[in-house]
């Protein structure tokens, strides 16, 4: 069975963190809302406080098999604080498990050369962390590369989140998905 981790941290973007539980939820994915600090309510960059379902010092790492990052500039620095979460991203980047960021969070993958010579995206103010770190930069919405899953902002967190349902659920789930919601890919 498949099951994701999303991490979130005070300052996190509330659209690009909850529309990936929303989506992958209506596929039948399981996921953890898993709140990096010692408690279970996180406050979102707009204010917005969510109850996650676990803290991270509850949590099993073997049980998944992806981790998310939702952006917000607060948010990613407080991520890449979190010594836990930086330890468990390098285990799954290392033992080859997706690992996926949006907006300023595929930040912390560069940072730690996990996306040299990968294709990547970022939202547009990070974008110098990613080449710094040797990304090929699209400036797509979305972009997949040998397991890392990268999203440009807000406004690509559909689009990010259906790629996530179509690797953990098939394509033709993520599609179903996306007729539901009545989301329209944009042109490329």
């Amino acid at each position: 069975m498949n099951k994701i981790a999303i991490f979130m941290a005070d300052g996190f973007e509330e659209i690009e963190g909850l529309t990936v539980v929303d989506i992958v939820r209506r596929a039948g994915i399981d996921i953890d809302m898993v709140s990096i600090g010692g408690r279970l309510e996180v406050k979102g960059s707009h204010g917005i406080v969510v109850k996650a379902d676990k803290i991270i010092a509850d949590i099993n790492k073997d049980d998944y098999n992806m981790l998310v990052l939702p952006g917000g500039k607060v948010g990613t620095e407080n991520l890449e604080a979190c010594e836990e979460l930086i330890d468990m991203i390098g285990n799954f980047y290392g033992a080859g498990k997706y690992i996926a960021a949006i907006c300023a969070a595929p930040s912390i993958f560069a940072h730690r050369g996990f996306l040299m010579g990968r294709k990547a995206t970022s939202h547009p103010s990070f974008e110098s962390h990613l080449e710094e770190g040797g990304a090929i930069v699209t400036h797509a919405p979305v972009e997949i590369d040998s397991g890392i899953i990268t999203g440009q902002g807000m406004g690509a967190s559909i689009e990010f989140a259906l790629a996530i349902t179509g690797i953990l659920a098939g394509r033709e789930k993520a599609d179903s998905i996306a007729e539901v919601i009545v989301y329209k890919s944009p042109a490329k």
